[in-house]
C-alpha cells in the first residue's frame, strides 16, 4: 500500500500553488485581488461560524454573514477604508441582533466573525490603493514568520512559547521567525524599488512577525476553547482558512494603520 503524503509535503505543495497564484492576483489589479479577498474572508467566516456554534449554522445565517463580507468588500473597494469600516459595523450589529433574536442569546462569539475578517479586508483593499508592494510585502513577511518559526521551531527546539494554546510553538521558533521576516522584509523591499529603506522594512518587520504569531495563538486559543484543532479541512496540510491566514488576520490591520498614519508609499 502507497504511504500517504506527510503533513510537511502536503504544506509545501499547498504553499507552492496558492502562493503564486495569491501573489498574482495582488500584481494584476485591485478588482481580481479584491475577489480573491472577499471569497478568502466568506470561507473564513463561515469556519467561524461553525467553530463557535454547537450546531452547523443555517442558510440563513451563512446567507447574512456572507452578504456582510461581500459588502464590506464592496463598500472598501468603491469608497475607502471609512466607508468598508462603517458598513462592517452596521453588519456586524445587524448580524449580532438577529442572532440572538432567531437562537436564543448565542452569545457574541458567532457576531464576531464578521469583525475578525473583516478588519482583514478593509486592510488588504486599503493597502491594494498604494501600491501591489504594499501588499506583497506584507504577505512576504507574514509567511517568512511563518516558515521560520515551523523550521527553528523544529529545529531548535526548547522551551514552549504557550504550551495551553499551541504545545508546538517554542521560543526559537517566534524569534527566528521574527528574523526570517526580517531578511525578506528588507530584500523585499530593496527589490521593489520604490526607494523605501531596507533597514526601515528589516525593523517594521519585527513587531509585526511578533503580531503575526500573536494572531496565531489567538485563534489557537479559539480553537482551544471550542474543542477544535482544526478550523476546517479545506487547504491540505493546513487546515481551514482561518488556520493558514490567523498571523494575517493580526498583522494586516496594523500595517494598514501604520500606512495610513506615515502617508507614503512603504515599502
Amino acid at each position: 500500500m502507497a504511504s500517504k503524503p506527510s503533513n510537511l509535503s502536503l504544506r509545501i505543495l499547498s504553499s507552492l500553488v496558492l502562493g503564486p497564484l495569491i501573489l498574482a492576483t495582488v500584481y494584476i489589479g485591485s478588482w481580481e485581488f479584491a475577489v480573491i479577498v472577499a471569497l478568502l474572508a466568506l470561507l473564513g467566516v463561515d469556519e467561524w461560524l461553525r467553530l463557535v456554534l454547537p450546531r452547523p449554522p443555517a442558510g440563513w445565517l451563512r446567507g447574512l454573514a456572507g452578504a456582510g463580507i461581500v459588502a464590506v468588500a464592496v463598500a472598501s473597494l468603491w469608497g475607502g477604508a471609512v466607508a468598508g469600516l462603517v458598513v462592517l459595523a452596521a453588519a456586524t450589529v445587524l448580524l449580532d441582533i438577529l442572532l440572538n433574536l432567531r437562537l436564543g442569546a448565542p452569545g457574541r462569539m458567532p457576531a464576531m466573525g464578521l469583525p475578525y475578517l473583516g478588519l482583514t479586508v478593509v486592510a488588504l483593499l486599503h493597502l491594494r490603493l498604494h501600491g501591489w508592494q504594499a501588499v506583497a510585502w506584507l504577505l512576504l513577511v507574514v509567511w517568512a514568520t511563518d516558515i521560520g518559526g515551523y523550521i527553528f521551531g523544529r529545529w531548535i527546539g526548547g522551551p514552549k512559547l504557550a504550551p495551553r494554546l499551541s504545545p508546538k510553538k517554542t521560543w526559537a521558533g517566534l524569534i527566528g521567525g521574527a528574523v526570517l521576516a526580517a531578511l525578506v522584509g528588507a530584500v523585499a523591499a530593496a527589490l521593489f524599488g520604490r526607494g523605501a529603506s531596507p533597514v526601515l522594512a528589516g525593523v517594521l518587520a519585527v513587531p509585526l512577525a511578533l503580531i503575526s504569531q500573536a494572531g496565531d495563538l489567538a485563534e489557537s486559543a479559539v480553537k482551544r476553547r471550542y474543542g477544535v484543532k482544526d478550523s476546517g479541512q479545506l487547504i491540505p496540510g493546513h487546515g481551514g482558512v482561518l488556520d493558514r491566514i490567523d498571523g494575517l488576520l493580526a498583522a494586516a490591520p496594523v500595517f494598514a494603520l501604520f500606512i495610513a498614519f506615515l502617508d507614503v508609499p512603504f515599502p
